[in-house]
């Protein structure tokens, strides 16, 4: 167990946590939302502290960065648990094993371990993801310092549901961040996430003022969200409020979890979701899960050439010069572009 960080004392023995959104008040011998904090005489301890469920070298475009050093590697972590219960979880083994299961698993692994082994397979990153990386901060907080020293950029795959504080704690250690935005009204983040749709907004534009490499992904899902105003709603917001040079991921659903009863997303509907980010001004914008669907291609924003080409989660050609497109001149954003 490592003590928590970001918690507040008060009577009764009980704490509140600072951590995410939820601000949970915890009695003793409680635990919050997420599973992987307790209440033990009045100390909230972090009980996911090193105890990595799964590790793996992955390409960077699977977080989804298509910015972001593109063609490189991320070394990828997780510990079990998250702070939301999302009907459609991907990846709900681990991630609702403390709320489902009543178990927390994993492997011993000190930060400086993490270190070694993404030197040893030449990731350019550390990505903290496969369950929600805010709810075991403590422990990413303490690899991510190290792999700033070191060069090794830190990567977030988030839900973004975390506190202002968090993110200023973390500041400058956060290089990029993949952020699902997951619908845009609050009906669905209430009844099929358990959370609500504003504080993540205000993460992502917290982000953004920080200088975090931002990009968006969206699992459009029929009936639920793929209403083409709604989409729209979401287009408009990254346009806006995050810039028109923040890409948006529309990604496939496949049912999965507890959500089995809408049918895989039609590819008309995300050609429809693409379509809606390029009319709000976005530049680029992104089909996901679905390899081989025009538009996975990054196009230069001014002559609409393919600058980067791709295949799923493989980069086959570049065309850039020092961040711009090789035909045009043109400026693309992103990072080690």
């Amino acid at each position: 167990m490592e003590e928590a960080r970001l918690y507040d004392r008060l009577s009764d023995n009980r704490v509140q946590c600072r951590l995410c959104a939820h601000h949970c008040t915890i009695a003793l011998g409680g635990h919050g939302v997420c599973g992987v904090r307790q209440n033990r005489e009045g100390t909230l301890y972090s009980l996911v502290y090193g105890q990595l469920i799964s590790q793996a070298v992955d390409p960077i475009e699977k977080k989804p960065l298509f910015h972001f050093h593109p063609g490189s590697r991320a070394l990828s972590i997780a510990t079990v648990g998250c702070n939301l219960r999302c009907a459609f979880c991907q990846n709900a083994e681990i991630s609702q094993m403390p709320r489902d299961e009543g178990r927390i698993m994993g492997r011993r692994t000190l930060p400086s371990a993490v270190i070694e082994a993404a030197r040893r397979s030449g990731s350019r990153s550390i990505a903290y993801t496969y369950t929600e990386p805010t709810i075991f901060y403590e422990y990413a907080y303490d690899v991510s310092v190290p792999a700033h020293e070191a060069g090794i950029a830190n990567v977030f795959v988030t839900n973004g549901y975390m506190t202002r504080d968090m993110l200023q704690a973390y500041h400058p250690y956060l290089d990029a961040a993949n952020v699902d935005l997951k619908a845009f009204r609050d009906e669905f983040y209430r009844e099929v996430c358990g959370a609500r749709l504003q504080p993540v907004l205000d993460s992502l534009k917290l982000m953004k003022e920080q200088g975090v490499w931002v990009e968006v992904t969206t699992l459009v899902i029929p009936g639920h969200n793929d209403d083409p105003g709604e989409l729209r709603d979401i287009a408009h917001f990254i346009a806006c409020e995050l810039g028109p040079g923040t890409p948006w991921h529309v990604s496939r659903f496949h049912p999965t979890y507890r959500l089995t009863d809408a049918p895989p997303t039609p590819a008309a509907t995300l050609r429809r979701a693409y379509d809606i980010g390029r009319e709000a001004g976005l530049h680029y914008v992104y089909i996901g899960n679905l390899p081989g669907l025009q538009g996975e291609d990054t196009l230069c924003p001014q002559c609409n050439r393919t600058v980067i080409a791709r295949y799923g989660f493989t980069v086959e050609e570049q065309h850039l010069q020092n961040g711009a497109c090789a035909y045009c001149g043109a400026r693309i954003d992103g990072v080690g572009l």
